[in-house]
């Protein structure tokens, strides 16, 4: 059966042309979608649109800010998309959409414009030049909506069946880039599209597939206990949506990378609110709901993963192969906000959350691997980590391909930063 036509991949694809081609059919959208005629039809370009499109418009009533997420064979998609109301209701904070689209292919958002910024430019400010008084300010409006998620997770914690789990749209980010569905075909999806048969070019080294997935890396000195292969297999098996009823589901956001989130001043403080809830559910897996946020806005930062060019001239990487060792080493390190920030995220949310799953007695025993899966899929299959195959280079790509290492194994001996994440956010330990 054939499937439809995206129209939003065929404006995604045309946009990276730049010839106005794109901006003509995004207005011929929205007149079709909202009868309404938009001029100045503007697309941004910007980092953090790795699967999706966003920017301005004017029609007779203002202005407007507009944007879409798109996956491939999103026309072929099932269940519920942009679901904001669900996020409004369960008392988080959201920005809600003037005119919205769910139909698959043409799923869009239109907001009126803001001239808040996103809390993503926010933070990239502190990366480049650290500032302690507005550091303090970010980190403090992180707080507050962390603890305003916690609340609303212990409220909507719920048990929840296989199939319940199953229709959420949230597995797109995680278990659906690993397969070609709807067979079902391991490795498929972005995983086979991106690496498998693929060469990977490093500084002073250039590894095939074959060979690269079956290393084990040890990272400034540090060995780690699965090779990437082993954690993609292992991520194929766990997190496979029939076997994530186990932790219970919430209301989550599921996606909220602070691209999607606005950051309000007010005096002295600031708020965040949410905005393009794309994969927002009720019955939002429990372990899964905080990780894009935990990897995204925090551990994918400095540069590497959305500035790979930037991360090239402010670090170094380099790799020897010993056997089936891949020994790294790099001076990247996170910035003072980032390392605040995980800090507020293992106090304000991922500790307390799993406190109440284990007095629920809805903890699962490896639930610190399966935060560790969840983790180390953002990274390699939200975009492709090899260089040259889209904006990464040698440098940043031998250090995405770490830092999603380090955060998705154990390592064999001794710690490094996400594992004391993991030992302060365990409810076991003191």
């Amino acid at each position: 059966m054939t499937q439809p036509t995206s129209r939003t991949a065929e404006i995604r694809t045309l946009a990276k042309a730049g010839n106005g081609e794109a901006e003509r059919l995004l207005a011929d959208l929205l007149r079709d979608l909202f009868t309404i005629e938009a001029r100045n039809v503007a697309i941004n370009h910007d980092q953090y649109s790795l699967n999706s499109l966003n920017g301005f418009f004017e029609t007779d009533d203002g202005a407007f800010f507009f944007k879409f997420h798109q996956e491939e064979g999103e026309e072929a998609m099932s269940g519920e998309y942009y679901r904001a109301d669900i996020l409004a209701k369960a008392g988080l904070p959201v920005d809600q959409p003037l005119l919205m689209s769910v139909l698959p292919g043409e799923q869009i958002l239109v907001y009126r414009r803001r001239t808040d910024p996103r809390f993503s430019d926010v933070l990239r400010a502190l990366d480049m030049t650290d500032d302690v008084a507005a550091r303090e300010k970010a980190v403090a409006a992180e707080r507050a909506l962390s603890e305003a998620v916690l609340q609303v997770y212990l409220d909507t914690l719920h048990p929840v069946s296989a199939a319940e789990v199953a229709a959420e749209p949230i597995h797109r980010l995680f278990y659906e880039r690993l397969i070609d569905p709807p067979a079902g075909l391991y490795p498929g999806g972005r995983l086979s599209r991106f690496y498998v048969g693929k060469d990977f070019a490093f500084p002073g080294l250039t590894l095939g597939w074959d060979r690269l997935s079956r290393c084990r890396f040890v990272v400034n000195g540090i060995e780690y206990e699965d090779s990437i292969g082993a954690l993609f297999n292992a991520a194929h098996e766990r997190l496979a949506p029939a076997r994530l009823a186990d932790a219970g589901g919430v209301v989550a956001h599921g996606d909220a990378h602070n691209a999607n989130v606005w950051y309000e001043e007010h005096g002295g403080s600031a708020r965040l609110a949410f905005f393009d809830p794309a994969f927002a559910g009720e019955n939002i897996p429990t372990l899964l709901a905080e990780v894009k946020t935990t990897f995204h806005n925090i551990l994918a930062h400095p540069f590497w993963l959305y500035d790979p060019a930037e991360a090239a001239e402010r670090y170094t990487a380099s790799a020897v192969l010993e056997g089936d060792r891949l020994h790294v080493t790099m001076d990247f390190e996170p910035s003072p906000v980032r390392r605040a920030l995980l800090e507020v995220k293992a106090e304000s949310l991922w500790r307390p959350l799993l406190a109440a799953l284990k007095a629920r007695d809805m903890l699962p025993a490896d639930w610190r691997r399966v935060v560790r899966l969840g983790l180390f899929l953002c990274p390699t299959l939200v975009m492709n980590l090899r260089a040259g195959a889209t904006s990464h280079n040698p440098v940043s790509s031998l250090i995405g391909l770490s830092v999603a290492v380090m955060a998705g194994s154990e390592p064999v001996a001794g710690e490094d930063a996400v594992s004391r994440f993991l030992n302060a956010i365990d409810p076991g330990r003191g």
